[in-house]
């Protein structure tokens, strides 16, 4: 599909038209394991002399699918889908480090990635040490002879911050780690990071790849680009006693490239089984063939709330990374030049209580905990979903009581628009 532009690869990758399933659709192969031909073919499997289905826990064929689209979409070489982008994030961690080592990530992230840095895995001797990604000197700092792994997000979790991905590009060169940006709020119809210097990329398929609230999953895209054989990367390169001995960097012939990607499948996912069911890949491939037109919606429907609320007598700040004079953006124009996503912030006059007012007099928002629906939605996040912050961790992280946060759908903007004057007007 190389030759094709995004939109028909959204519709068509992945998906051949002269195998044994006649459906023009993707079918949903509902079963949890599979037929070999004779035991040569099932040990063949198991000894990774040839590939094929096994285990739905392991792989899948409409999983597959998914995966080989997503890959093709973000311009890498390996995918793998799992049960929630939360995983996704936990495995591409614990795929490169061991007790002992460290990462350097943003601090400007999703809440429940924060704790799972902060909280959950130093409790597996995994230190992660936290800068401000927008300042890449500060970054550089935290950097030790431990680091194995630079991490950040394309738009910040909550702050809409936007880093400046080809300084983190090189910085992640001159130091040979991989780079690894969850990039859930921009999808790769927006943003593709693999060509800013990005090694893995992760998303929520949750949010908008799969777009309407219907399905928990997440993806690792492998880019094939970075050389694991550095002896600094353990996992990769010391043989794996539970797997043949297999050394990732060097024993998969072709698919050295894609080592990533081969151990995540064959040592996180294999073992500690965070799979995503036959069905929800399904949806999330539903997802991927409007992408482009809800993205474009998302963004200019996100574009004109922000405007809209910008100077605002009831709104005492807005931020969104597409608004002209937004701190984020010259980084837009440079980064995102089909549009800035669909999260708006603002900040409302009265702070906590009038935007608990503000929230409880939406009519046409949904107020939930989820974004990148095909339906407007809102929430405060400091009591909800960064709530398990102390008030200095989420002023760290761009958070303040008068806080709200709305993910912009597809509705006609005017509707959206009269729904928060009314809101605002209530507050």
């Amino acid at each position: 599909m190389s030759s094709y532009r995004f939109e028909t690869r959204a519709l068509h990758a992945a998906q051949s038209r002269d195998g044994a399933d006649p459906g023009r659709a993707v079918s949903i192969a509902r079963t949890t394991a599979y037929n070999f031909r004779d035991t040569e073919h099932a040990a063949n499997l198991f000894a990774l002399k040839e590939l094929g289905y096994i285990y739905t826990r392991i792989m899948n064929p409409t999983q597959d699918i998914l995966e080989r689209r997503m890959a093709d979409l973000d311009g890498g070489a390996a995918a793998l889908a799992l049960a929630s982008g939360t995983s996704a994030i936990f495995y591409s961690i614990i795929n490169v480090c061991v007790a002992g080592d460290e990462i350097v990530s943003s601090g400007n992230l999703y809440g429940g990635t924060y704790t799972m840095f902060s909280s959950i895995l130093p409790d597996y001797g995994i230190t992660v040490r936290f800068a401000d990604p927008l300042d890449i000197d500060a970054v550089r700092e935290q950097i030790t002879d431990r680091t194995r792994a630079l991490y950040l997000e394309s738009i910040g979790n909550p702050a809409l911050s936007v880093p400046d991905f080809e300084a983190w590009g090189k910085l992640a060169e001159e130091f040979h780690l991989p780079l690894i940006v969850d990039s859930t709020f921009t999808t790769p119809y927006l943003f593709r990071p693999i060509e800013y210097g990005a090694h893995v990329v992760v998303h929520s398929l949750t949010k908008w790849i799969g777009g309407h609230g219907t399905g928990i999953g997440g993806v690792v895209v492998d880019s094939g680009t970075f050389d694991w054989t550095d002896p600094k990367f353990t996992t990769f390169n010391r043989p794996d006693d539970s797997y043949h001995g297999v050394r990732y960097a060097h024993d998969l012939g072709d698919l050295n490239p894609v080592a990533f990607a081969m151990r995540m499948r064959l040592v996180p996912l294999r073992n500690l089984g965070a799979a995503i069911s036959p069905d929800n890949a399904w949806l999330f491939l539903q997802g991927t063939e409007t992408l482009p037109l809800r993205m474009e919606r998302h963004s200019q429907n996100a574009k004109a709330v922000a405007e809209y609320l910008h100077g605002h007598e009831k709104v005492e700040w807005v931020r969104y990374p597409g608004l002209f004079g937004d701190p984020a953006s010259k980084r837009v124009s440079r980064y995102f030049p089909h549009g800035a996503g669909g999260m708006v912030v603002f900040g409302i006059q009265g702070g906590k209580a009038a935007g608990e007012r503000f929230i409880n007099s939406l009519k046409l928002f949904s107020h939930l905990a989820n974004v990148g629906d095909a339906k407007s939605l809102a929430i405060h996040p400091a009591s909800t979903t960064h709530s398990q912050l102390g008030e200095e961790q989420q002023r760290a992280a761009g958070l303040s009581p008068e806080f709200v946060r709305l993910s912009i759908g597809l509705e006609h903007i005017d509707d959206i628009l009269e729904d928060i004057e009314q809101a605002l007007q209530s507050s």
